[in-house]
């Protein structure tokens, strides 16, 4: 759920993250055993690869271990222990940036396969942000667990390949809109674009905004025990 202290540290500690690459390690999670490109325990390691920004980001309060692998900046994976108590945790990511007002943009898809788990509490997320920070946009494509969104229901919707419960909020910093998907998937493409006109031309949420990140991960508020999520593969393109 999107919280004021979920916005900041998401924003202020991905500005923060290449001085604290080598910061504090959270907890005793181990990278897997077979050797990645790049692994970090680090509370807020992160690297570049192929045009993607990976992020361990554990930024909520009450945090267990975790940690980051990657084979590339589309294949990557973590494990993390965190326990069984409320309020999210982490959100390891891989990010892409965009930069282009949504009028001037002709596309912006994604591909996405994961492997998560079957317990514990968490989603599998798209994270769209404007480049003032001032909008946040949510795609969940799968969630397990006591977790939603915030804000209150706008009802379904049927765009980019999928049909959405869509939920409109404000946490105090940025307003919020989330799109749940009605059924969990594990691997799809999204077609971002419509959805961001939705946004702005169909509810009038928003003007023509510049999108800055297009992020994806696993937002995780509890995995005790030590479970492991996976992007198997990733592309966000657009243009």
């Amino acid at each position: 759920m999107a919280t004021r202290t979920r916005m900041l540290s998401r924003i202020t500690k991905a500005m923060l993250a290449p001085a604290l690459a080598l910061g504090v390690t959270v907890g005793l999670a181990s990278a897997p055993a077979s050797a990645a490109v790049w692994s970090s325990c680090a509370q807020y390691g992160n690297t570049s690869l192929n045009g993607y920004t990976l992020y361990n980001n554990i930024w909520g309060s009450g945090a267990g271990s975790q940690c980051f692998w990657a084979n590339s900046g589309t294949n990557w994976g973590v494990n993390a222990n965190h326990p069984n108590t409320g309020g999210i945790k982490s959100y390891p990511n891989s990010k892409k940036v965009i930069n282009k007002t949504i009028t001037s943009l002709g596309s912006l898809t994604s591909n996405y396969n994961v492997t998560v788990p079957s317990s514990g509490a968490y989603n599998t997320s798209y994270d769209i942000w404007d480049t003032d920070y001032d909008y946040e946009i949510m795609l969940w494509v799968n969630k397990t667990g006591a977790v939603g969104p915030l804000g209150t229901s706008q009802g379904n919707v049927t765009l980019g390949g999928h049909t959405w419960t869509v939920y409109k909020g404000n946490n105090g910093a940025n307003e919020v809109f989330s799109f749940v998907r009605t059924s969990n998937s594990t691997s799809g493409s999204v077609n971002i674009l419509p959805i961001l006109k939705w946004i702005k031309d169909t509810k009038g949420w928003f003007g023509n905004e510049t999108i800055g990140d297009v992020q994806f991960g696993f937002e995780i508020t509890s995995s005790s025990g030590g479970l492991n999520f996976t992007t198997n593969s990733l592309t966000v393109s657009g243009g």
